[in-house]
C-alpha cells in the first residue's frame, strides 16, 4: 500500500466469513535461521513472507546461503551450514528478532560482520546481549548500545556459560540457545534475575531448535543446557500468527460477528494466543491485565478496552517502551487523540478509561502509528465503532501482516484510502 492514509468506515452488519492469517513472524524467523546454520536444504512451509522475514533471508543470502522462494508461503534454504563474512553491512529494517537471533549467530562465525537497522531499530537496545557475549571473548561493540553492532569472530566462545540479563527482552535469550548448538562443548544460560520478557517465546525457540536437531534441556526455570549438536537440515511448518490473529478475535467481539481463522486459539503455541481468553470476555474484560506473557497483545486489547464497559489497568508491560515504538505511549496518545482523557499513563501501567457510548459517535481523529505496525493494526479496530478515525502511515502493517487492510475489506469494511501526492 502506498497510500499515506486510510479512514475506516464503521460496518453497519457483524462482521463474518473466514480470514486466514499470514504465518507467525517469529517462528519464521527463528526456522530460516536455523535452517541457515543448517548442513543441507530444509523447506520451510506456512511462512509469513513480510518485511521481517525478507530482510532475514536477504541478510542469510549475503551470507552465502541459498534461499529460494517458489510460492508465496514457501522458503527452500540450501546451506553448508556457515554463514560467511559479507561484503556489506547486514542491514535488518526494524526486524528485532532478525537483528537479535543474527547478532549472537554470526559471534560463532568467522570474520567481520556489521549488524544495522534503521532509524527505529538503531534506538532499540541490544547492549545486555551485546555484554553477554563479551563475557564469552568475543570481540563486539555497539557503542550506542543499540544497533549497529560490529563482530569480529573467530567461530569460538572462550567459556561454555553465560548469565544474562533478560528483563528487556526474551528474544537474547533465544539468540544465545540457537547459537550455543553451534558451539563446540555444553553450554549453559543463565538467567540474572528472575525478570524475563515474555517467557513463552523461549519455549518457541527451543520447540524449533530440537526440530532441527539440536538438544536443549531446562533445569531450572531460570537457565537451560545447549548441547553442541549442530543443526540438521529439515522440512518444517510455521502455524499462522497469533499476534495477527488477535486483531480478527477483535474485530469479531466488536462488532458481534464470526470470523473464522481456520485455527483454534487453544491449537496456536505462541504466547500471545493467550489474549483470546481476555478478548472472548468482552465486553466485561478484567479491571487488569497483566501483558507481561502477551506483551504484543496488549496494543489490541487497549484500543477494545476503550469500549469495555468498565475501566482497564494494563500491568507488566514496562518492556512496550523498546519495541518497535514506544507502545505505551504510543496507545495512550492515540486514545487520547480520539477523545481526551480517555487513557492515561501511570508509571509503566497503562489506565484505559472505557466507555461504551463511544460506539456510534463521530470522534475525527488522525492517529500517529509511529511506524509500528501493530498501533495501526489495533487502531484500526477503534474504526469498526467510531466514525472518522483516520490510520497514518498505514503501508508499516508491511512489517508482519502485508494483507491486513485486504483482509479487513474482505469481511466487508469499507475503506477509504488517501494519498496526498
Amino acid at each position: 500500500m502506498t497510500t499515506d492514509s486510510v479512514t475506516i468506515l464503521p460496518p453497519t452488519h457483524a462482521l463474518t466469513g473466514q480470514v486466514s492469517p499470514p504465518g507467525s513472524k517469529s517462528i519464521t524467523n527463528r526456522a530460516l535461521l536455523l535452517a541457515g546454520l543448517a548442513k543441507g536444504t530444509s523447506r520451510l512451509t506456512g511462512a509469513l513472507k513480510s518485511d521481517d522475514t525478507r530482510y532475514m533471508a536477504e541478510a542469510l543470502r549475503q551470507m552465502g546461503v541459498t534461499v529460494e522462494e517458489p510460492d508465496a508461503t514457501t522458503f527452500v534454504v540450501t546451506s553448508t551450514g556457515e554463514l560467511k563474512s559479507p561484503a556489506e553491512p547486514l542491514f535488518l529494517g526494524n526486524a528485532g528478532t532478525a537483528t537479535r537471533f543474527l547478532t549472537a549467530a554470526l559471534a560463532l562465525g568467522k570474520g567481520r560482520y556489521v549488524v544495522d537497522g534503521d532509524e527505529h531499530m538503531r534506538k532499540r537496545p541490544i547492549k545486555p546481549l551485546v555484554e553477554a557475549l563479551q563475557s564469552l571473548g568475543v570481540a563486539i561493540a555497539a557503542p550506542s548500545g543499540c544497533p549497529p553492532v560490529a563482530i569480529d569472530a573467530n567461530g569460538a566462545f572462550k567459556k561454555n556459560h553465560v548469565v544474562i540479563d533478560a528483563g528487556l527482552s526474551s528474544q537474547y535469550v533465544s539468540a544465545l540457545q540457537m547459537a550455543a548448538a553451534c558451539g563446540s562443548e555444553p553450554f549453559t544460560i543463565e538467567l540474572a534475575g528472575a525478570d524475563i520478557g515474555a517467557r513463552g517465546y523461549i519455549d518457541l525457540t527451543m520447540s524449533a531448535m530440537r526440530a532441527f536437531g539440536a538438544k536443549v534441556e531446562q533445569p531450572t526455570p531460570s537457565s537451560w543446557v545447549i548441547q553442541p549438536t549442530g543443526y540438521t537440515a529439515t522440512d518444517f511448518h510455521i502455524e499462522p500468527d497469533a499476534s495477527a490473529a488477535t486483531y480478527l478475535w477483535g474485530a469479531e467481539v466488536l462488532t458481534k460477528g464470526q470470523i473464522d481463522i481456520g485455527t483454534p486459539s487453544d491449537a496456536f503455541t505462541q504466547p500471545d494466543a493467550k489474549a483470546y481468553d481476555v478478548i472472548a470476555q468482552f465486553p466485561n474484560m478484567p479491571a487488569v491485565i497483566d501483558g507481561s506473557q502477551m506483551q504484543d497483545a496488549i496494543p489490541t486489547i487497549a484500543v477494545l478496552a476503550a469500549f469495555n464497559e468498565t475501566p482497564v489497568r494494563f500491568v507488566g508491560i514496562e518492556n512496550l517502551r523498546v519495541k518497535e515504538c514506544d507502545r505505551i505511549r504510543a496507545v495512550s496518545t492515540g486514545l487520547n487523540n480520539i477523545r481526551e482523557g480517555l487513557a492515561k499513563e501511570e508509571g509503566d501501567d497503562l489506565l484505559v478509561f472505557s466507555d461504551p457510548s463511544l460506539a456510534g459517535q463521530s470522534l475525527p481523529a488522525d492517529i500517529d502509528t509511529f511506524a509500528d505496525h501493530r498501533i495501526a493494526m489495533s487502531f484500526a479496530l477503534a474504526g469498526l465503532k467510531i466514525r472518522d478515525i483516520t490510520i497514518l502511515d498505514p503501508g508499516c502493517v508491511a512489517k508482519t501482516y502485508p494483507a491486513y487492510w485486504d483482509a479487513l475489506a474482505s469481511l466487508g469494511v469499507d475503506l477509504v484510502r488517501n494519498d496526498s501526492r
